[in-house]
């Protein structure tokens, strides 16, 4: 029998029974409790994830897969809604760890102030807020090609363990920007950018709301007075639907609009 095989299947239980930590990397063989110190674990997430899930009721009404990176993008978690792994769409597992990336790579806390320049409070950007921007002409344009998806990270390793707490991603960076609705950066208590989480597997609406949910739920959603260009304070990083007939957003930086989409607004508020 296959040794490793064994090995995954016995820190499984060991895992489930709750005898050793959640943050080990089981295809690099070493353990990244200090890389992911401080952030949600496995169980946390999926806690989260379940309750995110229920409480949303735009978009397909569809499982979804969710991901946590560290502030250096370091898969943290990996989790997913469904009964199995094949209850959600099976592509939405690297796109939510895409997106977790892209949120936690482009998002700042107060730490990028300066004398001369600087946001003073941060600037937090979701996946959602670069749609308009890198389209041709955008001011981002070209910014999804700049940073490739790491491949053998994701997809490698046993698929029996994706969205377990030892998905072969974890410890691991994936890389990739995506640019439509679904990743947050992660703010804790002082406004401190943590990391990123990203949530694919039903419209990118509710991608968006979803993720905002499983943020909200987590407590890192630190982010009223984090500067932002959706226009609400208490919402710094939230979507915005500002495209015209045209096709332009009016501020830059808007979304389409989805399937059965909600009001932006009624997400939750941010906390200081």
């Amino acid at each position: 029998m296959n040794s490793k095989l064994v090995l995954g299947a016995s820190l499984a239980a060991l895992l489930n029974a709750g005898i050793v930590s959640a943050d080990w990397d089981f295809a690099g063989g070493k353990g990244i409790g200090s890389a992911c110190k401080g952030l949600p674990s496995h169980a946390a997430l999926k806690t989260a994830l379940d309750q995110a899930v229920s409480a949303e009721t735009s978009g397909l009404n569809l499982h979804m897969w969710a991901t946590i990176v560290n502030r250096d993008g370091v898969v943290c978690a990996v989790a997913y809604s469904g009964i199995n792994r094949a209850a959600q769409w099976p592509a939405s597992r690297v796109i939510s760890a895409q997106k977790a990336n892209t949120a936690n790579s482009l998002s700042l806390d107060s730490s990028s102030a300066s004398a001369g320049s600087g946001m003073n409070k941060g600037l937090a950007l979701s996946t959602a807020n670069l749609y308009s921007a890198v389209q041709p002409g955008g001011s981002l344009f070209g910014l999804q090609e700049s940073n490739p998806v790491n491949t053998e990270a994701a997809y490698g390793g046993n698929q029996g363990l994706y969205g377990t707490p030892v998905d072969p991603l974890v410890g691991k960076k994936i890389g990739g920007v995506n640019v439509f609705g679904g990743g947050l950066g992660l703010y804790a208590a002082g406004q401190t950018l943590v990391g990123g989480v990203g949530l694919s597997g039903d419209t990118s609406c509710a991608d968006h709301n979803i993720a905002w949910r499983v943020r909200n739920n987590l407590g890192l959603d630190h982010i009223h007075g984090v500067g932002g260009v959706s226009g609400d304070a208490l919402r710094p990083d939230n979507i915005v639907y500002d495209i015209g007939a045209d096709g332009k957003s009016a501020g830059g930086f808007g979304h389409p609009t989805c399937l059965n989409s909600t009001s932006a607004a009624e997400l939750p508020a941010g906390i200081p």
